[in-house]
């Protein structure tokens, strides 16, 4: 086994329809866009549960961010799909891969829904969606999932999507809005033998 880590080699992204949804790459130059990607990131229920390594607090802000993740996805260490509604393409929110290692075979999974999205089960069928092509198309091993505890509604995302739960990091991730403390993580993961869940989510 070689120390140095390979990029993600894989085919690109593609559009991917299932589940009522199509995801697509972020267009960094959309002024839609970037709009929904800045509204997503300023709001206050994503900001209960995540802290950015940067703020996007303005749309140059917005689209400096969704310029990083094409490159990032250029360089073949992340994928970030932007989630669509499939009928008339409104966008519902995020779904991504980052820190892909190909020598350990795995990466981390996150996504997010914009507040009007909330409560159609975006999230859990997107999951689904992007998980299947990861295994399939990637070629990955093992998809890790994280959340801060108490965050149960992304708990049972993760366990209605076959992403078990594995155990509890012990201050994993920044508190909301600070960067000095810090809170736990549930960790979920999920194998590309692992039984694919049945239903539309």
């Amino acid at each position: 086994m070689t120390d140095v880590q390979e990029p993600y080699a894989g085919p690109p992204a593609p559009v991917l329809d299932g589940h009522g949804l199509r995801l697509r790459v972020w267009d960094p130059e959309s002024a839609v866009d970037v709009d929904a990607w800045l509204r997503g990131h300023v709001d206050p229920e994503f900001l209960r549960w995540n802290t950015p390594l940067r703020d996007i607090t303005d749309t140059a802000g917005a689209r400096e961010s969704l310029r990083a993740r094409a490159a990032a996805m250029a360089a073949g260490t992340a994928v970030t799909f932007c989630v669509t509604d499939a009928a008339d393409g409104t966008i519902l929110g995020q779904i991504g891969l980052n820190a892909v290692d190909r020598v350990q075979s795995s990466a981390g999974v996150g996504y997010w829904v914009l507040p009007e999205a909330r409560g159609r089960g975006v999230a859990a069928r997107s999951l689904r969606l992007a998980t299947n092509w990861f295994f399939t198309e990637i070629g990955l091993h093992r998809l890790k999932l994280g959340h801060a505890v108490g965050h149960e509604a992304s708990c049972r995302i993760a366990e209605r999507c076959g992403f078990r739960y594995e155990g509890t990091q012990r201050g994993a991730m920044w508190e909301a809005g600070r960067r000095d403390a810090w809170r736990d993580v549930h960790c979920h993961a999920r194998l590309a033998t692992d039984p694919d869940p049945a239903g539309p989510g």
